[in-house]
């Protein structure tokens, strides 16, 4: 298959903490989150930590295509923990996470599995697009927001409020991201559907993804029509402009844009 990538950081100058890479016959897409105090935490850093699972990751959608995507996730997640358990305190709310976004074709079928609020698309042939997300993070940091918006943004009480949300990860009634407990992947919203049923598909951190669920720019048929004709980087300038107006703090934006299924 074919696949266009971008990937822009917020903002000049600053660590882009997403990831995206490909194989002939995947492609995956990693949103690092993290907050202030975090390198305290881990030496290595958000961006090392999406970068170290997004490698993974296709280390192992080339070495053990029989496997399922959650069980590939699941080790992925494991093998990164133990590349810093040593040196880190992976357990602690703070420490590096990640959402994650995975898109395989395997013997006619495109399959795939998202964790946390990256977002996949599938553009189907007949009929809207399928759009594949985890909400739950969404909808538990809405119950957060008149307490975000009580405190000044960096101040000691927004970041005691954010450190109460994040501990809400990997919990039961909770949110789920790839972080320290391979069983997150358990969590994943997996599924799979025939290649000859899509004329593409589309892997967007939650940067890229606000086009439409945030500033509605447009509707997720618009956005696949923009990136089949003008590209992934179109859609990230449009997400900068609508950014600017609104006064709204800019976000890392990455897209993976699959076509040509039927040339893998």
């Amino acid at each position: 298959m074919r696949v266009t990538m971008t990937s822009a950081a917020a903002r000049a100058g600053r660590t882009n903490e997403d990831f995206t890479g490909a194989l002939p016959t995947a492609a995956v897409l990693i949103d690092g989150a993290g907050i202030p105090g975090t390198e305290s935490i881990c030496r290595h850093g958000v961006a090392w930590y999406a970068g170290r699972l997004g490698g993974t990751l296709l280390d192992l959608l080339f070495l053990a295509p029989d496997r399922s995507l959650p069980a590939l996730l699941a080790e992925a997640i494991e093998q990164v923990t133990d590349a810093h358990r040593d040196t880190c305190d992976v357990a602690d709310p703070i420490s590096p996470s990640a959402t994650v976004a995975v898109l395989r074709l395997s013997g006619g079928l495109v399959e795939y599995v998202v964790l946390g609020d990256s977002v996949l698309v599938l553009d189907r042939a007949e009929g809207a697009p399928l759009v594949v997300s985890d909400r739950r993070e969404v909808i538990i940091r809405q119950s957060y927001l008149p307490a975000f918006e009580a405190a000044a943004e960096g101040s000691d009480e927004y970041h005691r409020v954010l450190r109460d949300l994040r501990a809400r990860r990997n919990r039961p009634g909770g949110f789920w991201l790839a972080k320290d407990d391979p069983r997150a992947a358990d969590e994943a919203v997996a599924g799979s559907c025939p290649v000859s049923e899509l004329t593409g598909a589309a892997l967007l951190s939650n940067g890229a993804s606000r086009i439409v669920d945030r500033f509605r720019l447009t509707d997720w048929p618009g956005a696949m029509a923009v990136l089949t004709s003008n590209g992934p980087a179109e859609i990230i300038r449009r997400v900068r402009q609508a950014e600017a107006h609104h006064a709204v703090a800019p976000d890392d934006a990455t897209i993976a844009h699959c076509t040509d299924f039927g040339e893998a």
